[in-house]
């Protein structure tokens, strides 16, 4: 569901190669990023893989929070999923499925595009409600383009990113 009063993309195009496209439902592509152990780990801090039908739930609860993008890439001609980024002012929660494209500056790419629309939008912040302590290279990415730890949560910190400075 796209943020209220405000009207959400199709496609926020982040640079060559890179894109965000709008949430339309689909997402059988995405089920084997949630049945890998070790990004479920990254995710909710347990390695217990999502079944199909709690990835619709997730989906449907994201979309239900703002507004809900697949992150692509381009490969040859064709953009392809690798990802998933909710923007809200309250929660930025981001996953880039395959492995191999972790390290990649990737997240760090679609963190400035959506830190630029929540300055076009007024936003005075953004906030990531939970980042796990042993999660560093999630902590890494979101502190490159300034985002700082809050306050502690049971397994990690939440972060903002003042925009008014």
């Amino acid at each position: 569901m796209p943020i209220p009063g405000i009207q959400q993309p199709d496609i926020l195009d982040i640079g060559p190669g890179l894109r965000l496209r709008k949430f339309d439902g689909v997402f059988h592509f995405a089920i084997p990023w949630y049945q890998d152990p070790s990004l479920q780990r990254l995710v909710d801090g347990v390695q217990k893989p999502y079944p199909p039908e709690r990835v619709k739930a997730m989906y449907e609860y994201l979309n239900a929070c703002g507004e809900l993008y697949f992150i692509e890439v381009l490969e040859e001609d064709t953009f392809t999923p690798v990802g998933d980024v909710t923007f809200s002012r309250e929660d930025l929660p981001m996953v880039l499925g395959p492995a191999p494209l972790r390290g990649k500056h990737i997240g760090r790419r679609v963190l400035t595009a959506l830190i630029d629309r929540a300055r076009a939008l007024g936003y005075d912040s953004l906030t990531v409600r939970d980042i796990f302590d042993f999660n560093t290279a999630s902590q890494s990415c979101y502190q490159s383009v300034g985002f700082r730890p809050t306050k502690q949560t049971k397994l990690g910190h939440s972060y903002r990113l003042d925009l008014s400075l």
